[in-house]
């Protein structure tokens, strides 16, 4: 028996739980701002104050406040890898899983729509879609290949091809989605699935009626 693998592992002390807990403050007092006035119109000094700690406590857990949407996006990865966990069908063919991965991010997005649209803006403004490595293209690059391994996709797609472009035009939708009114929310889960229905036809060979 690996006695590694049944090792509990220690428990987390009263500082790391203070200094965790002052994080989150941080983190969730600079959201609210966000969303509230923008992230350009929102100051450090603001974050500080409205998490009820001195402006330098804020520069002991984030370097800049485009750390802030770093935390953020985060977040939504290890939303995603938990959705598609919990969701999983062991059995299920790349299609399926494609579709569960899509509908995984509409429902991130969908959840709060507000933030979303805030955390959106900021992350373009900081550069983030350039600077930042495309997590979510490497997720349905593996996806893909496992597919054309399995037989299940063409053989002459590239995962990786068909990953960036399934990252690109999900970040397109996703884009369109921010800038409608607030009673066009349901329509992005109905998009994206229409979206990876016309490239999966491409992919798979095959027209459906």
């Amino acid at each position: 028996m690996d006695v590694r693998a049944t090792t509990t592992p220690p428990p987390v002390g009263r500082r790391e739980r203070n200094k965790q807990r002052v994080r989150e403050r941080l983190y969730l007092s600079a959201i609210e701002l966000f969303v509230e006035k923008g992230y350009d119109s929102t100051s450090i000094d603001e974050i500080a104050e409205r998490a009820d700690v001195a402006r330098g406590t804020f520069f002991n857990y984030f370097q800049r406040k485009e750390d802030i949407i770093t935390a953020w996006g985060e977040r939504r990865r290890a939303a995603l890898v938990t959705g598609l966990d919990e969701d999983s069908v062991p059995t299920s063919g790349s299609e399926a899983r494609l579709q569960q991965c899509m509908a995984v991010l509409a429902r991130i997005n969908l959840e709060e729509p507000q933030l979303t649209t805030a955390m959106l803006t900021a992350w373009v403004k900081a550069g983030r879609p350039i600077l930042e490595e495309p997590y979510v293209a490497d997720v349905f690059a593996r996806i893909v290949d496992s597919g054309v391994r399995r037989g299940e996709l063409n053989p002459g797609v590239s995962p990786i091809v068909v990953g960036n472009v399934l990252r690109d035009v999900y970040l397109g939708a996703l884009y369109r989605w921010a800038n409608r009114s607030s009673g066009a929310t349901e329509s992005l889960a109905g998009e994206l699935q229409q979206i990876l229905r016309l490239l999966l036809d491409g992919m798979t060979g095959t027209t459906k009626a």
